[in-house]
């Protein structure tokens, strides 16, 4: 999420603008390779466990290294930091269900589509400011970059796939992640370390999922495959990235932030390319072209 302020933010200086989108498009590539690292998962493995699983250790991981600088809450952010917590744990209870219902593309889609726009709406109605009209043009390219390049293999294939509950669960999954990145946006901008309020989020977050782990079939854990998934889920693109979304929350606005993460699909579409041998179509590669504009736009100097 990068250099974009509300119109009642002052205007940052490119520098700090920087230092907030290289991090957290740096978290966005992480984030990328869920897909191509859930994969290699044993054969049966339920989805919302996979997720969970990665959230629990990586959760745990992120709290245990977030304790240097004291958390000392006041009543109203106490409540923060719990409604931050569960919206971190509904993200793998909503998305990765609805990739099970609807196919990983239109999730996708939708999740990350309707992220930055309910981040705008969430931020403009607690007072934070009116998005800016080039954060609106960026972040409408972005969307639609991203849906012709996820949905594009679909409709060269004619296979398209639409789900009603799974489209449901996929916007759920957009509504929590929005919630808590401004959340933690709020938190970080009141003078908190950003390590000691993603690590009690989500070390929060880990322990409300932990029971889904224990008890959705997890054997899977302890094989070498399921091992090494749920390792790479936890320190990669959970501990290591929210630790890189956390910094660059602390140098750009929340708005931003959540229109930059788009550069996952475009990740993972190009891991699927160079490593698994799929193969993308034109619309596809338009997609692409028309989301790095977007991204580009997000990561310009800031308006003055």
């Amino acid at each position: 999420m990068s250099n974009h302020t509300s119109t009642l933010a002052p205007a940052r200086p490119h520098s700090a603008s920087w230092r907030g989108s290289a991090p957290i498009l740096a978290a966005s590539v992480l984030w990328g390779s869920t897909g191509t690292t859930a994969s290699f998962a044993p054969a049966g493995t339920p989805a919302a466990a996979i997720g969970s699983a990665g959230l629990a250790l990586g959760g745990l991981l992120l709290y245990a290294t977030g304790r240097g600088n004291r958390l000392r809450p006041t009543a109203s952010e106490r409540r923060l930091l719990l409604l931050g917590a569960l919206a971190v744990a509904g993200y793998p209870l909503t998305f990765y269900p609805a990739v099970s219902r609807t196919g990983v593309a239109v999730a996708t889609v939708i999740a990350l589509g309707s992220a930055p726009v309910f981040a705008g709406l969430l931020a403009w109605a607690t007072g934070r400011g009116r998005p800016t009209r080039r954060w609106c043009l960026a972040t409408v390219l972005a969307v639609t970059g991203c849906a012709l390049l996820v949905v594009g293999p679909q409709l060269s294939a004619s296979t398209t796939r639409i789900d009603g509950f799974g489209v449901v669960l996929a916007a759920a999954g957009g509504l929590t992640y929005a919630v808590y990145s401004l959340v933690g946006g709020t938190l970080i901008a009141r003078g908190h370390a950003s390590n000691t309020v993603m690590g009690t989020m989500f070390g929060l977050a880990a322990l409300v999922v932990v029971p889904v782990v224990l008890t959705d079939n997890p054997a899977w854990l302890i094989t070498p495959r399921g091992a090494a998934v749920a390792l790479h889920l936890a320190l990669f693109t959970t501990f290591l990235a929210y630790r890189l979304f956390g910094y660059g929350l602390r140098h750009t606005t929340v708005e931003t932030a959540t229109a930059l993460t788009l550069a996952e699909p475009a990740v993972a579409a190009l891991l699927g390319v160079t490593i698994v041998g799929e193969r993308l179509p034109v619309l596809s590669w338009s997609g692409l072209a028309v989301l790095a504009i977007g991204l580009a736009l997000l990561t310009l100097p800031a308006e003055r």
